[in-house]
């Protein structure tokens, strides 16, 4: 028979968490490829491997707070491939990089802005928005720039875009990374702000009435996003040494497959930072690894579907397994068996009675 005192601390230990789950994955998966995956391991591969995940990294910041908001914004890589088509204009121009990269960000914020205002003033939903405004924004690259290519920028800028530093594997552009990361942890989990986001994002009606100003800081986000979003163009066409209208095409399928496969929920209220950066260089690594043992880019596109798939699915797999196992009532513990009654005691015999003590007739 189970002990029940057992039984109930097993009941009420913590779960395993997601983002737990996949933070030891990445481990799982950076040993194997370490191990077995040749040219995995030398600086340029990691150092490649690092500059392709910087652009997803860098969105997935501003948009895990989106979703822990329960909004979502499909068109960060067309604002990213608008700003790289303007920057690339703007320099065919004779406009300073200096002077241009201001605007590229300014350009992002306006199209955060717009996202923004659609779902907070009328009421939008951000998914139908976004979609939108993807077509929109990349429509209005292709408007800029056209078909041209611009690849004449300073050296000094391509160098820290794609270089690294001395013999490492380590980019110069990991670092201001590093920067923004821990920024963007403290603003999540260490400040009202942050807080208010997933009181938002479990139940918009009741963080209203509790005061919280809903719709600003859904605004915040979507500008934010858009900013972010505008940074990558610009990192985007100095890494890759190229301004093109068609820049980031379907970067923001790896962000959201980063973010959610990170334990994110897509309905909002729940998540960690820490989690959604283990999903991205997850999916980063895996990717590495497919090309490296030359798999399609079609299998490839395939994968990070599946890894879609599975980043929505199990986590609410995992909480209904959780809750199953706090509503389960505790064992009732059998019953002592019967101590047999005693039996009755026997009574003593009477004295007996002597003939020389009885009366004389």
């Amino acid at each position: 028979m189970a002990d029940p005192a057992l039984a109930r601390a097993v009941r009420r230990s913590p779960s395993v968490r997601w983002d737990t789950v996949v933070g030891a994955l990445l481990v799982v998966v950076l040993l194997l490829s370490f191990t077995t995956v040749d040219g995995f391991g030398n600086a340029l591969n990691l150092s490649f491997l690092i500059g392709n995940i910087l652009p997803i990294a860098l969105i997935a910041l501003p948009m895990t707070m989106l979703v822990v908001s329960g909004e979502i914004d499909l068109s960060v890589a067309s604002t990213a491939g608008l700003s790289g088509a303007v920057m690339g204009a703007l320099w065919n121009r004779g406009m300073t990089i200096e002077t241009i990269i201001p605007v590229c960000l300014l350009i992002g914020v306006v199209c955060g802005l717009v996202n923004g205002l659609l779902v907070t003033r009328l009421g939008l939903p951000s998914l139908a928005v976004t979609i939108g405004t993807l077509a929109a924004y990349r429509g209005i690259a292709q408007i800029v720039l056209g078909s041209d290519a611009v690849t004449d920028f300073p050296a000094r800028y391509l160098d820290f875009a794609a270089g690294r530093i001395g013999d490492t594997f380590v980019p110069y552009a990991l670092l201001p990374f590093l920067v923004l990361l821990a920024i963007a942890v403290v603003a999540l989990h260490a400040t009202p702000f942050g807080r208010s986001l997933f009181a938002v994002g479990a139940g918009e009606e009741a963080a209203r009435f509790a005061g919280i100003r809903v719709r600003r800081q859904k605004l915040i986000l979507f500008t934010l996003t858009g900013l972010t979003a505008s940074l990558t163009g610009v990192f985007w066409a100095l890494h890759y040494a190229s301004a093109r209208y068609d820049n980031a095409t379907g970067l923001e399928l790896s962000v959201v497959a980063a973010v959610l496969l990170g334990g994110i929920d897509f309905d909002g209220g729940k998540g960690t930072l820490g989690g959604a950066i283990a999903g991205v260089f997850l999916l980063g690594a895996l990717q590495n690894v497919m090309s490296l043992v030359n798999v399609s880019a079609q299998s490839q596109i395939v994968v990070t579907g599946v890894l879609l798939v599975v980043s929505v699915l199990g986590p609410r797999v995992a909480r209904q397994v959780s809750a199953a196992r706090r509503a389960a009532p505790p064992p009732v513990p059998a019953a002592p068996p019967p101590v047999p009654a005693a039996p009755p005691p026997v009574p003593a015999a009477p004295p007996p009675v002597s003939e020389a003590s009885d009366p004389a007739p």
